[in-house]
């Protein structure tokens, strides 16, 4: 759906638009047609890898690793305060960290600190909507902070 689009977690059932507002980092519920907005919040939007895909274990390990590559030039030259990945295993895979867990992460890119979020997607079941929200709100604290 995102390849179709051109919106990210464009799939109507993805739950990651409404975690994000329910996490307090929009003040209201974005559709994906409105991503760009997400620039007026102080937050920007891109992956780890940039082939779409209906299920992240249809990547290779070379395309995760070449992602991890990109997305750290992408960081160290526009110097975010926070990097947060969503999905630990596609973390994992690009940052080469097979023990990392969801939450921040020891790793920085130059001043930018990194965080670990859970996938969105529907198949990510053992989240929920309030657990995804509750974990994001970590985040967004400590962005505050």
């Amino acid at each position: 759906m995102t390849s179709a689009t051109g919106h990210h977690f464009a799939r109507p059932g993805n739950r990651f638009w409404p975690v994000l507002h329910l996490s307090g980092f929009t003040p209201r519920l974005l559709k994906p047609a409105e991503q760009q907005e997400l620039l007026a919040y102080g937050l920007g939007i891109t992956n780890v890898v940039a082939r779409a895909t209906a299920r992240a274990d249809e990547l290779t390990a070379e395309e995760y690793v070449e992602g991890g590559r990109l997305l750290t030039e992408k960081v160290a030259r526009l110097r975010p305060g926070w990097l947060a990945v969503v999905g630990v295993t596609a973390y994992r895979a690009a940052f080469g960290d097979r023990t990392a867990r969801v939450g921040p992460q020891e790793r920085t890119i130059g001043a930018s600190r990194v965080w670990v979020l859970p996938n969105p997607s529907g198949l990510n079941a053992h989240w929920t909507v309030a657990t995804m929200a509750a974990e994001f709100a970590r985040l967004r604290t400590a962005a505050q902070a």
